[in-house]
């Protein structure tokens, strides 16, 4: 008997969101980079929502446990923990699955720092951790428009859609 899916292309998507309070006080940490400034994000974590997002769109596309349950915020070896270590970890659950990223399209939520200067530095670091290449990987930033709590400075957000595809041609 065939399989109902067999005939269905090799591909997931994965949708990631994450947001933070701010703190006073920097750097911010996003994208796996120190951004100069006056704010933090606070979590137990290092925070960084773009690569909590990301962890969790790579685990939602492969119908995996979520970062919060992979990586408990009541555990202490979670505790100002990298968050490049959860990309990681998804990643290899990604491939375990004979998986690769197509692409990766991600959009910070901040009225504070600007993020047009980081923009393609952030492209590199994605990229690298997913192993792929910047153009595959798109990062844009929005304001609050003085609006809500993004747009009061109160927290960052970030959301993230993923493309993954059969790594090796065989159906998933």
């Amino acid at each position: 008997m065939t399989s109902p899916t067999a005939s269905l292309p090799a591909i997931r998507i994965g949708l990631g969101y994450d947001s933070h309070r701010l703190g006073g006080g920097g750097p911010l940490r996003i994208a796996g980079m120190d951004l100069d400034g006056d704010v933090h994000a606070v979590g137990h974590s290092d925070a960084d929502v773009v690569l909590h997002a990301v962890t969790d769109a790579l685990l939602g596309a492969i119908c995996a446990a979520d970062i919060g349950r992979l990586f408990p915020d009541n555990q202490d070896e979670n505790k100002d923990r990298d968050s490049a270590d959860f990309v990681a970890a998804a990643m290899d659950r990604v491939r375990r699955q004979r998986m690769a990223v197509v692409n990766l399209d991600c959009v910070i939520l901040a009225e504070r720092p600007k993020m047009a200067p980081h923009i393609d530095a952030m492209r590199q670091n994605l990229a690298t951790m997913l192993a792929t290449t910047p153009d595959r990987i798109s990062v844009k930033a929005k304001t609050g428009e003085g609006v809500g709590e993004i747009g009061t400075r109160q927290a960052i957000a970030a959301r993230v859609v993923v493309l993954l595809a059969s790594a090796d041609g065989a159906p998933d």
